[in-house]
């Protein structure tokens, strides 16, 4: 068993032993393996070793790395998105995670219906409130999930998060619940299940399983530390 291999095997037992300790199922988890600034070879092993999730940062990268990976990779936008990369991430992913303003919400519908497809998507919630990150305010949320009812080619599946950096993992854990909290006022007003709730890194994955979270973003606990020349984005690793 190769190095990935091994560290994907040890991801999903750590999902495996939160979901326990919640009382929930390791099935209901999905994981997602973030793989960039790694190479096609990097995810060439994770696939072998039956990872087919894969989230990528940035379009430009996911362009040229996606047509050399296998057709079974399955590939997220977890990262910003720019209004002038809507129309390619329409075409290159299966769900856009990181949906973080009504006017993004509007110009991927009208992406989607040039595509002829419609397009899952998440809404990014800034539940810390810190300037520093994206995300609608919570406050912000109930009128993007109004417009889903007129918006005819985005379905909105659920939301993520991503906590304020600290130095104790547990202090993630508040952010993580809120989340789920907040969700459940949203379903009731706005009559929309919102299934998913994308929450949970490499150092804190485990803390959001047991606080609700449906889908853990992982990248260097499985890959490693990220090539030096990839430049960093802080929230999704």
């Amino acid at each position: 068993m190769n190095e990935i291999a091994e560290n994907l095997a040890a991801v999903r037992a750590a999902i495996a032993a939160a979901a326990a300790r919640a009382g929930r199922r390791a099935e209901d988890i999905e994981l997602v393996a973030v793989s960039k600034t790694h190479p096609p070879e990097t995810l060439h092993e994770a696939l072998d070793a039956g990872q087919t999730l894969f989230g990528e940062n940035r379009v430009q990268e996911a362009r040229a790395k996606i047509p050399l990976c296998a057709a079974a990779a399955t590939w997220h936008l977890i990262g910003h998105l720019q209004s002038n990369k809507v129309r390619e991430a329409v075409q290159l992913f299966s769900l856009l995670q990181a949906v973080d303003s009504l006017r993004l919400l509007e110009l991927i519908d009208r992406a989607a219906a040039e595509a002829g497809r419609t397009l899952p998507v998440y809404l990014e919630v800034n539940v810390s409130g810190e300037r520093s990150k994206n995300g609608l305010a919570p406050q912000d949320v109930p009128e993007a999930l109004a417009a889903a009812n007129r918006l005819t080619h985005v379905e909105i599946q659920g939301l993520m998060t991503i906590p304020p950096a600290a130095r104790e993992v547990e202090e993630a854990r508040p952010f993580f619940r809120r989340l789920r909290e907040l969700r459940e006022g949203w379903r009731r007003v706005s009559g929309l299940a919102l299934p998913e709730l994308s929450m949970g890194m490499s150092h804190d994955f485990e803390i959001a399983v047991e606080e609700g979270a449906t889908m853990v973003r992982v990248g260097s606990a499985l890959f490693g530390p990220r090539p030096p020349k990839g430049v960093r984005d802080a929230g999704n690793d």
